[in-house]
């Protein structure tokens, strides 16, 4: 469901020095991408309240609501993610946000702006009414992937976008779009692979395409991670839902 996403609800704690404000919590919408892990990765800017937050108090809550749509949203899914939010100067975290989030290349060059990875402690899920469980980022987080797949990445979404664009565009069914934004012009194109599935794009709307459980021979070597896509627009490997 958070791959699936690409924005959220950010909790801050407002700073000190805000008057009577000081110390409430302080909700916000950000854009949000995933690292390969699975941690939220966020591209805020200096001068808002939430960044100036978070200098002071790193504690942060990201709100994943995966209820769009129902006529009951409160039977759908949606998790609270907790964690401490810290700047990232590693590039594969900047490329991927810029991935998911293509027009924020207009800004994301501008001084002020900076890249925060959040370092996840715990996880409250609500899966469905009555199905309610805390999980820690062992269970949420993929332990182990390999350094090779964020610096192969560029190359394997490049290939499936030129040799399997048919193949992407009969995946990515228009039921498969999230609200918020009409689709552009053009095709599905696919912004990020990882061990779990593939992120695809096409103009305000998103997708995910999951594989019915984590590749894990992709943990070690991305290239199998390079035929198992290959294996997936064939029909050779099952699809989650």
């Amino acid at each position: 469901m958070m791959r699936g996403l690409d924005r959220a609800a950010l909790a801050t704690a407002m700073r000190g020095g805000t008057e009577s404000a000081a110390g409430w919590p302080y909700p916000s919408l950000v854009l949000v991408a995933l690292d390969h892990d699975g941690s939220p990765l966020l591209l805020l800017s200096g001068l808002a309240d939430h960044t100036r937050n978070i200098a002071e108090d790193a504690r942060a809550g990201l709100l994943f609501d995966g209820t769009a749509g129902l006529a009951s949203p409160l039977t759908g899914a949606r998790v609270s993610v907790l964690g401490r939010l810290a700047r990232s100067d590693e590039p594969h975290h900047r490329a991927r946000f810029l991935a998911r989030h293509p027009e924020a290349v207009l800004y994301a060059g501008f001084g002020d702006f900076v890249l925060y990875r959040l370092s996840v402690e715990r996880a409250h899920l609500v899966a469905g009414f009555g199905l309610i469980h805390w999980i820690g980022s062992d269970e949420l987080l993929i332990p182990k992937v390999a350094i090779a797949l964020a610096e192969q990445e560029a190359g394997i979404v490049a290939s499936m976008n030129r040799d399997h664009a048919a193949a992407i565009q009969g995946m990515a069914s228009p039921g498969m779009a999230s609200p918020g934004g009409a689709a552009g012009e053009g095709g599905w194109t696919v912004t990020g692979v990882d061990p779990d599935g593939c992120d695809l794009r096409l103009g305000g709307a998103v997708a995910r395409i999951d594989f019915d459980r984590p590749l894990d021979g992709s943990l070690d070597d991305p290239g199998s991670l390079r035929a198992a896509f290959d294996g997936l627009v064939r029909g050779e490997i099952p699809r989650g839902p």
